[in-house]
């Protein structure tokens, strides 16, 4: 029998998710269930590129697009498509899922209905900067939207559960500071509503007056503070450079977007510097997201932890 670098990866893919079944208590048993439809890559043209993978449109059907992984990933376009489906049926304003595909040459990915005209609001405001408060006031009311769903927890992971394994597998901070962490996360109260677990401006678009989340493949749920840390991080925290590079925007525009979204998300009764001080804690936690990605400490996130940490 021929065993292709592509059943390779499969039988990689397997071995993972035997040994996270194992480190969580269950058996040594791992399988992938593959079904995806084939397609090439010569009916789509290039539009967008992200940390996972690229997104395409369709040369002749305007209708469709493509979210395509980098080579290699597998399991989590599949996971990432039922996961969107199960959000789509929520209710939630997203694009509606399609198929699990794969190309000629083994990417993985998941084909969308395409949203003719978006825009980003991080793309949006770089391009009118005059209207940042008016898009970060819309950007604002989806997400207070989005944080009063209430969800069947029974059919989506808790978020707290999500941090309890990343801080475990940082091999970065210390046991002692694991366990401040750790408290930290446990006290902070219990909330059965969506988090779209990657709350970032670039994650939501419009297109006239209709409003979409896109890149829920990190959907969970929990208290709205761990989502909202994520805006503060990538309009404040974030590195100048990033934010240009991300965000096409300068990090004064960035933060003016966030001066603008907090009054209207937090209410304007409350000083800005309060919000912050209790925002920072749940964006520093981002780092242990950040540091698994770039296998290496990052303390300019970790200083947002202060307050947790001495």
């Amino acid at each position: 029998m021929n065993i292709t670098e592509q059943d390779k990866q499969f039988m990689r893919e397997a071995i993972r998710l035997s040994n996270e079944s194992v480190e969580r208590g269950g058996g040594p048993f791992g399988a992938v269930i593959v079904k995806a439809i084939r397609i090439s890559l010569d009916d789509y043209i290039l539009s967008g590129g992200g940390f996972n993978g690229e997104s395409y449109d369709h040369k002749t059907d305007p209708s469709v697009m493509l979210k395509l992984y980098f080579p290699g990933k597998i399991q989590q376009p599949l996971d990432e498509m039922k996961l969107a489906r199960k959000v789509y049926d929520l209710g939630i304003p997203t694009p509606e899922p399609g198929e699990y595909v794969v190309t000629e040459d083994g990417r993985y990915g998941i084909r969308f209905k395409r949203i003719l005209g978006k825009k980003s609001y991080s793309r949006a405001t770089a391009d009118e900067p005059e209207k940042v408060a008016q898009y970060a006031a819309e950007f604002a009311q989806m997400c207070l939207q989005l944080h009063d769903t209430h969800v069947d927890t029974a059919q989506f992971e808790n978020v707290k559960d999500r941090y309890y394994r990343l801080l475990e597998e940082n091999p970065f901070f210390s046991s002692a500071e694991k366990d401040k962490l750790g408290r930290f996360i446990a006290d902070t109260p219990d909330e059965d509503t969506a988090i779209h677990g990657d709350l970032q401006y670039s994650n939501a678009i419009f297109a006239g007056n209709k409003r979409y989340f896109i890149d829920l493949g990190d959907f969970c749920y929990g208290n709205h503070l761990f989502d909202v840390g994520m805006v503060y991080l990538c309009t404040v925290l974030d590195r100048e450079e990033f934010i240009q590079e991300t965000f096409h925007m300068s990090k004064a525009l960035a933060v003016r977007f966030w001066e603008a979204f907090a009054p209207v998300y937090f209410g304007s009764d409350r000083p800005l510097k309060d919000i912050e001080e209790e925002i920072a804690p749940y964006a520093g936690l981002k780092t242990l997201i950040v540091e698994r990605d770039a296998k290496q400490p990052m303390p300019e996130f970790r200083a947002a932890l202060v307050s947790v940490l001495k």
